[in-house]
């Protein structure tokens, strides 16, 4: 049986880095299985918005716990980053913390790449750059002495020389048919997010995860299905719903959201939108066995690590509540 395992989603948008660090340390505390953090640039917020740097974040959350499973959702490998540089990155913390350190990739977005000064391609483009960004690192992780000349990025005579004796778990994310179906063929794990109809769930990515991971040959079972499951609990209705105040960016549309490269802008369209508009993202609730009910249907489809996002500023009282109340609930 495939193990399920729950995790701690660590928004470095929304959190400096002491602060995200001991939220990390508490829900180990907690009982959550992994803490998995974003990697931005630039926040979805101006005021009040934070950007601590990944992979510098990750190294003092490891030497800071001792269980917990830790990575990134998601990260970028074609722009601001050289994919040969993820590569040493996570091969340096998987030799620090062996088997506690995942890598989780997409093909990112405009708001993180476009203040370095670099042109934001079309999605056909970004993709391809996507699959060999991928094929670089897992090349660099197996063999010495790469050369390698792609469509976008060259390699010459290059080693990764400190390298954990088992490779750093790769986890791709996809929102969309295509960039799923390669995450099922080439991920050790598929990510995505909630709170988009079950329909979509249903009838394009799991369909499209589950023929990706047939062309490789292997089970589902082989595939680690995570979601970061968009959640809002407390004991009180109201602060339920204003703490999904800060992602108001969740709100807008896909195209608003991609064509906008500054926080002070995305921040004002955000503010337009009434809290309604961003708390139909999140699963907002003050019953435990409810909000549980709810949970389930992401197991139900098939999800075997969920990553709970919580939206509030009192991030230590989400992990104690969901500690107490909701965790031992979905376990048992």
């Amino acid at each position: 049986m495939t193990e399920i395992r729950f995790g701690y989603k660590a928004s470095n948008e929304q959190f400096a880095p002491q602060e995200l660090l001991r939220y990390g340390i508490v829900a180990e505390e907690c009982g959550f299985d992994s803490v998995f953090v974003s990697d931005h640039l630039q926040p979805w917020r101006h005021d009040g918005g934070h950007a601590p740097f990944s992979m510098t974040w990750l190294g003092a959350l490891g030497a800071s716990t001792s269980r917990i499973v830790m990575g990134t959702s998601v990260l970028t490998p074609t722009f601001r980053y050289h994919p040969a540089i993820v590569a040493q990155a996570f091969a340096t913390l998987g030799c620090l913390y062996p088997g506690r350190v995942i890598l989780g990739m997409g093909t990112g977005e405009s708001l993180n790449e476009v203040p370095l000064g670099i042109e934001w391609p079309e999605g056909k483009e970004r993709f391809a750059r996507f699959r060999e960004a991928v094929r670089i690192i897992k090349t660099l992780w197996s063999e010495e002495r790469v050369t390698f000349e792609g469509d976008y990025y060259k390699l010459d005579r290059a080693t990764i020389y400190d390298r954990p004796e088992t490779p750093v778990p790769i986890y791709l994310a996809g929102s969309g048919p295509a960039a799923t179906k390669y995450a099922g063929r080439s991920g050790d794990g598929y990510i995505t997010t909630s709170g988009k109809g079950r329909e979509l769930y249903t009838d394009t990515l799991l369909p499209a995860v589950r023929e990706g991971i047939s062309l490789s040959g292997r089970q589902p079972a082989d595939l680690d299905m995570m979601i970061e499951v968009k959640v809002s609990f407390d004991h009180s209705l109201e602060e339920a719903m204003q703490a999904t105040r800060f992602w108001g960016a969740l709100g807008l549309s896909p195209e608003q959201k991609h064509s906008v490269e500054d926080p002070v802008e995305m921040q004002r369209l955000a503010d337009e939108l009434p809290v309604e508009a961003t708390a139909k993202r999140f699963i907002v609730s003050t019953d435990p066995d409810e909000h549980v009910e709810r949970i389930r249907e992401y197991l139900d489809l098939g999800f075997t690590h969920l990553v709970f996002h919580a939206p509030g500023p009192d991030q230590e009282k989400f992990l104690r509540l969901y500690g107490e109340e909701i965790l031992p609930r979905l376990r048992g």
